[in-house]
């Protein structure tokens, strides 16, 4: 069974102990952030590779709702947690999956946990299955793409990586300015076959990548010929080095 990833953000320190220590007794978990603040907990989100997130409902001018919100934007399961029984419906409108009272319960987080860890399992099973083999993935000489009301064709091999901004893909083009598109991550990977996912919001191109910087959490800093640096997750890392014969 692997380990769990998970952090977690609340403004009250005591309450940040007092979950620290429920979590570290809960077996195959491995703590890998901590915020006290819902600015902070997004930091966590964009730098760390998290399987399962736990917030706070009421953390100052970025909530544990927001937080929530971008986590499940990013494949993150969410846990709230919260002395306050109003906002459950609104925290499962923001992608949790499961809802805490405070004082928080042993016997409780451990059945959320399992929750959240069942889901992240089904969810792996589920990406391996349905990813199309190489001979599968249909060529595109050039990926047509609408700016500003006009259509462009941009030569696909020209793509050198994207990356998930917010709600939209930023597209880097090799020798011209980056492209928005609504284009989803799995649509270009489906479409481009040199593109290889490297991150839950990031893909890039092989043959683009001069070095990998490894990192603390397991994965690489991917650096690319024109000096950009693309994310590489634990869980990608080892299917990107067998990519490049490493």
């Amino acid at each position: 069974m692997s380990a769990l990833r998970v952090i977690f953000a609340d403004d009250e320190e005591m309450a940040r102990l007092r979950l620290r220590r429920l979590l570290e007794a809960i077996e195959g978990v491995v703590i890998v952030g901590e915020a006290k603040s819902g600015r902070d907990a997004l930091t966590l989100l964009e730098d760390l590779d998290v399987d399962v997130a736990l917030f706070d409902v009421r953390m100052g001018l970025v909530s544990g709702l927001d937080a929530a919100e971008r986590a499940a934007d990013l494949g993150v399961e969410v846990i709230m947690t919260t002395a306050h029984r109003d906002h459950a419906v609104e925290a499962y409108a923001h992608g949790a999956i499961d809802y805490l009272l405070k004082p928080l319960e042993a016997a409780r987080l451990s059945q959320a946990i399992e929750r959240a860890r069942a889901r992240v399992t089904r969810s792996a099973t589920a990406t391996d299955a349905s990813a199309p083999p190489p001979t599968a993935r249909l060529p595109c000489a050039r990926l047509p793409l609408e700016v500003r009301g006009e259509i462009h064709l941009v030569p696909a091999g020209s793509i050198t990586h994207a990356v998930l901004e917010e709600t939209l893909v930023r597209l880097y083009i090799a020798g011209s300015e980056p492209i928005l598109t609504e284009l989803s991550l799995t649509d270009l990977e489906r479409r481009l076959p040199h593109l290889v996912r490297s991150h839950r919001r990031a893909l890039v191109a092989i043959d683009h990548v001069t070095k990998l910087r490894p990192l603390p959490t397991g994965g690489y800093d991917a650096i690319l010929h024109d000096g950009h640096e693309v994310p590489v997750s634990r869980q990608s890392a080892r299917e990107l080095r067998r990519r490049l014969g490493l």
